[in-house]
């Protein structure tokens, strides 16, 4: 494994260790203890100085939201469910930071996650955006299911601090979901990127970013847009830890071959000439070469050959320069197609719609499966498809979404397993935030986002099992709801206070016949108790014993 860097007087194997498990709080010259006892402990002191430069109003809160146990389960709901016997996918119904908490200790190690794709809120005032009261109860969650999400006027002073607030402990437990050799794409767009990169840096660590990709998503200019008509958006990409990552590499395209000739007919194959000076200079590799017309041909100016002397007429025996038809040309070197290092193609950080596919492709899939324009930006299948190539994802990979929309990802995700025979297995989080009246997935009868994320992969899976009928196109539904539980109140009771005493044996009463609220089955309890210890993704013979 490559070694973290650090500066020789912090250079110990105990802090090298630390800073591997805990990139957050390397702050490119020492280790943040303060912030990390704090984040260890739960408990942060109101006077918790916030060195790091990047800091907002309410993230020491956000450290506090993060380490708050959350007092919700998940209830299993069958009958929205497809294959609920079988199947290995999750759709979970509720507040994401909520749910994240529940399954950390599910998923996380060497059954963690492979990779996660996300396509939050961007912030814009007509997005969907989590009201502080909001993540910070449960019952709050609860009451605002039935009404619109709250949207942030740009003219509120915590514009942009109120959506910090809400992804940084969402960011911090997907790195803890996130195994070893496992990546993060976010999508996002203009307005918050800067400060997206930023916090991202600070929870996965700086040395783990990848690349901030950008994705053409529109195929022609908005020609009433103010200034610039804007076309693109951006993916950071983060792996968990840089060195245990492997990128996976794009197949070969019959443009990217038809680029590879062979017009010397040399046996072995076709090749494709390149540029045999660098410009690094050195003196060594600065000689004149003579062509087989007898030009004498000098490096370009300030550059020099790329080969040494002895490893240039080494090549020129073996028939791998080229001096052009007429013999006449500077001199190149030919890569031959058949002696590629790597498989496949590199990928690249530009993401053109022609490959990935543009924002009116996602919507006409959408479109075409759910028979209604139901859902505003939903990402191509082409795009998420893509990031399952580049997160390397093994035939066994289990891919998170928790802000999953139209459930794009979970589509993705089926279709590469009737690809190649995989077994990937999604999950998919969304809160069931409540459609408009007035809208066109209100018309054609879907009342919250849930439902139009759970129709798709239902109509998707169907059609997918026509040709592919071993791919798992089930998945098993499960709802945010409170505890089954009854919660007690551990506040400490002074024995000599009569009303403080009152309350703890008022609490000893409601406790006594049955630990658990009224109202919840057998089934509710069992998942209960098995979500911190078992995988959902196991069969049900494993989670209903």
């Amino acid at each position: 494994m490559e070694k973290f860097q650090l500066p020789p007087e912090y250079d110990t194997a105990q802090l090298q260790e630390l800073v591997r498990i805990f990139p957050q709080f390397w702050r490119e010259s020492y280790f943040d203890f303060d912030e990390f006892k704090a984040y260890i402990s739960g408990i942060v002191p109101d006077d918790l100085q916030e060195k790091y430069s990047f800091t907002w109003h309410g993230k020491a809160e956000s450290y506090r939201l993060l380490k708050k146990n959350s007092n919700g389960t998940l209830r299993p709901c069958k009958e929205d469910s497809v294959n609920w016997d079988s199947t290995q996918n999750l759709y979970i119904e509720g507040d994401n930071l909520e749910v994240l908490k529940l399954i950390k200790h599910t998923y996380a190690g060497e059954k963690g996650v492979k990779m996660i794709y996300i396509d939050p809120p961007y912030n814009t005032s007509e997005d969907f955006i989590y009201d502080d009261n909001f993540m910070d109860s449960l019952d709050k969650y609860l009451e605002y299911t039935g009404q619109k999400g709250i949207a942030i006027p740009e003219s509120s002073g915590r514009y942009h601090t109120r959506w910090l607030n809400m992804m940084y402990p969402r960011l911090w437990l997907a790195n803890y979901l996130l195994r070893d050799d496992g990546v993060i794409f976010i999508s996002i767009d203009d307005r918050e990127v800067t400060n997206l990169r930023r916090m991202c840096d600070e929870i996965f660590g700086e040395e783990n970013f990848v690349a901030q990709l950008v994705w053409e998503r529109a195929y022609s200019p908005k020609n009433d847009a103010k200034y610039i008509s804007n076309s693109h958006d951006y993916v950071l990409m983060y792996a968990k830890s840089i060195a245990d990552f492997q990128i996976g590499r794009l197949p070969r395209t019959e443009e990217a071959n038809a680029r590879y000739t062979n017009p010397d007919n040399d046996p072995r194959g076709v090749w494709k000439p390149s540029d045999m000076s660098v410009k690094t200079y050195n003196p060594e590799t600065d000689y004149p070469i003579t062509a087989p017309s007898g030009r004498v041909i000098e490096p370009p100016a300030g550059r020099c050959w790329s080969l040494s002397k002895n490893s240039f007429f080494e090549r020129l025996q073996d028939n791998r320069i080229w001096f052009g038809a007429d013999g006449n040309s500077v001199p190149q070197i030919k890569r031959f197609l058949t002696e590629l290092k790597f498989e496949g193609m590199a990928p690249q950080s530009m993401l053109f719609y022609k490959s990935v596919g543009h924002s009116q492709e996602g919507a006409k899939e959408v479109t075409a499966l759910l028979e209604a324009g139901v859902f505003d930006g939903p990402k191509p299948v082409r795009l998420l498809r893509h990031f399952l190539t580049l997160a390397n994802t093994d035939e066994h990979s289990v891919i998170l979404d928790f802000f999953s929309g139209s459930a794009t990802t979970a589509h993705a995700v089926m279709q590469l397993n009737a690809e190649d025979g995989g077994n990937r297995k999604f999950i998919m989080v969304q809160l069931p935030e409540v459609i408009a009246e007035k809208s066109e997935a209100h018309k054609a009868g879907y009342r919250n986002i849930c439902e139009i994320g759970k129709e798709r992969i239902r109509r998707a899976g169907a059609e997918i099992s026509k040709n592919h009928p071993n791919v798992d196109i089930g998945f098993r539904v499960f709802k945010l709801d409170k505890s089954n539980f009854k919660i007690w109140d551990d506040t400490p009771v002074d024995p000599k206070n009569p009303d403080e005493v009152a309350r703890l044996m008022g609490q000893l009463s409601i406790h006594a016949d049955s630990p658990f609220i009224d109202g919840r089955s057998h089934e509710d309890i069992v998942y209960d108790l098995t979500v911190q210890t078992s995988n959902y993704g196991k069969s049900s013979a494993t989670t209903e014993r």
